[in-house]
């Protein structure tokens, strides 16, 4: 996927370098009626698909909480996390519904 030009502000703003974002990101998609929403970016794995782990409410453990997705339904199930793909590896963020936003890359 491409970077666009709201992501890549996203990305300066907070003094990362973009990353392109997969076609599939893992999202927990039983929790989407939670607040807030987190995302994790991981290293991708040597041949993995999935950098994006994103959730929302409480996290869990359990072997299915994440579901794999193609990202283009982001955009019906998650709008607001669309601009924070090309967030690069080690990277983390929270949203609110309301605006509220925190990004920080993992130590």
């Amino acid at each position: 996927m491409a970077i666009n030009d709201k992501q890549q502000q996203i990305c300066a703003r907070h003094g990362l370098a973009a990353q392109a974002p997969e076609a599939m990101v893992a999202v927990a998609t039983a929790s989407l009626d939670q607040s807030p929403i987190y995302g994790t970016r991981i290293a991708l794995p040597e041949n993995g698909t999935i950098s994006w782990f994103i959730h929302c409410g409480e996290h869990s453990d359990a072997a299915d909480f994440y579901q794999p997705l193609h990202t283009a339904h982001l955009r019906e199930l998650l709008p607001q996390v669309l601009d924070y793909l090309a967030l690069p590896s080690g990277a983390k963020f929270i949203l609110d519904r309301d605006g509220y936003e925190d990004v920080w890359m993992e130590e």
